[in-house]
């Protein structure tokens, strides 16, 4: 990836000229069925510059409490795309179409007219759960009907195409705009898209610009993605297999569902336990193994190219350490 990265022709991606990220961004956009795609330099961004598109200033957005658009971006919807937030109870990707349905708004004085739903896949603070395709046409005919968008926050999208075996452009038929994100699993340093139509796309470009996303020799972060989606997709599998075999583990202490886990997130509930998820993740560290504190009672384990069989030998002898010691 590296070498790769230093033998990429580049140019000024602000005046469109920069020939690897102009591939890059061609061939995401062919992959998810769509006419066009922007690099962004994070997933946070590409979210909310798609946000802009299918929401104006004062529009609604409707999406689940703990999505990430809502949870983890600082207020962006709001404070840069002047845009109001409606959510469902947290529910992960457990999707009820018809509760959806029931909080769309129709355009009329004086209600706030819902203008788009968000959706996450797969969903991170549901454990990396994938949310099915016919949960996901459902959501589609509904957002048709209802002549709203439908944005997908895909930052994990890749996880839930090896996990369920759903063409990449399946989903891009579903959705109006799209996130993904190079480095969630693929293993690029930098690097998430906005994928959509070539006019929503043009007008990407400028809330870009106007975000501080405009950057000059981008090739050379867009040539570890174009390495990542040719050699980093199928190798998925490979995370997923050692998520289940570290759940299976801590199973046994009663803090994993391992029906539950289906890609590369291992969440762990610790509320049996007197262990907050901080405590948890503080005395990981301690033994060299990191793990992320989500809520006080949730941690999150992730499975990623860079744990092998040992470094997955070494989580499960310090993790299961830790619960038994607590137990």
């Amino acid at each position: 990836m590296r070498q790769a990265m230093a033998a990429a022709p580049v140019g000024d991606d602000v005046f469109g000229d920069d020939p690897t990220v102009n591939a890059l961004e061609a061939r995401v956009a062919a992959m998810f069925g769509h006419e066009a795609a922007l690099f962004a330099p994070s997933g946070s961004m590409a979210n909310q510059i798609a946000l802009q598109l299918v929401v104006p200033p004062a529009g609604e957005l409707l999406a689940g409490a703990d999505a990430h658009v809502v949870t983890y971006e600082l207020g962006a919807a709001a404070a840069l795309g002047g845009i109001s937030t409606r959510t469902w109870p947290a529910v992960g990707a457990a999707l009820d179409v018809s509760s959806i349905a029931a909080m769309i708004r129709p355009t009329g004085y004086p209600s706030l007219a819902t203008r788009a739903v968000a959706v996450e896949q797969t969903h991170n603070l549901g454990g990396g759960a994938v949310i099915p395709l016919p949960v996901l046409r459902s959501l589609r005919a509904l957002a048709d009907e209802s002549g709203i968008s439908l944005h997908c926050d895909g930052a994990r999208i890749w996880h839930a195409h090896v996990a369920d075996g759903v063409p990449l452009a399946e989903y891009g038929s579903l959705f109006d705009t799209l996130s993904v994100c190079l480095s969630k699993g693929l293993g690029a340093p930098v690097g998430s898209l906005v994928i959509g139509s070539a006019a929503d796309i043009a007008r990407a470009r400028v809330i870009r610009k106007r975000m501080g996303g405009g950057m000059r020799q981008v090739g050379i972060l867009a040539a570890a993605g174009d390495h990542a989606l040719t050699h980093h997709i199928e190798r998925l599998a490979d995370d997923h297999a050692r998520a289940r075999t570290l759940a299976a583990e801590l199973a046994k202490f009663g803090v994993v569902d391992p029906s539950a886990v289906r890609t590369n997130l291992v969440p762990v509930d610790l509320s049996g336990l007197d262990l907050d998820a901080p405590a948890f993740a503080a005395l990981a560290a301690e033994r060299d193994v990191h793990i992320a504190a989500m809520l006080p009672k949730l941690a999150r384990i992730v499975l990623h190219l860079d744990i092998d069989d040992n470094a997955l030998d070494q989580a499960i002898t310090v993790l299961t350490g830790i619960l038994a010691e607590r137990s």
